[in-house]
């Protein structure tokens, strides 16, 4: 998704269109999470300062990427 893409949601008048386009930027937000947790835990960084980073609890960062997701989250979907 580009800016300019992100620019028509935010001005679109159909709210089926913003719904849409809202969902795609959470897959594609989801999918930067796993790739840079798991670049950080890669790289050595604890769960709790990759949670300090997320403004979450260790415990949710932990719990959300300590074992894998499966395949859907890697999907394209969020490609809109």
């Amino acid at each position: 998704m580009d800016l300019g893409q992100v620019e028509a949601a935010a001005s679109t008048e159909s709210p089926s269109d913003g719904l849409r386009m809202v969902l795609a930027l959470h897959r594609l937000a989801d999918r930067l999470e796993d790739l840079h947790v798991a670049r950080a835990r890669e790289q050595g960084m604890s769960w709790a300062d990759i949670a300090v980073e997320l403004q979450v609890t260790r415990q949710t960062v932990h719990k959300k990427h300590s074992r894998p997701r499966g395949r859907r989250r890697w999907s394209n979907d969020a490609d809109v």
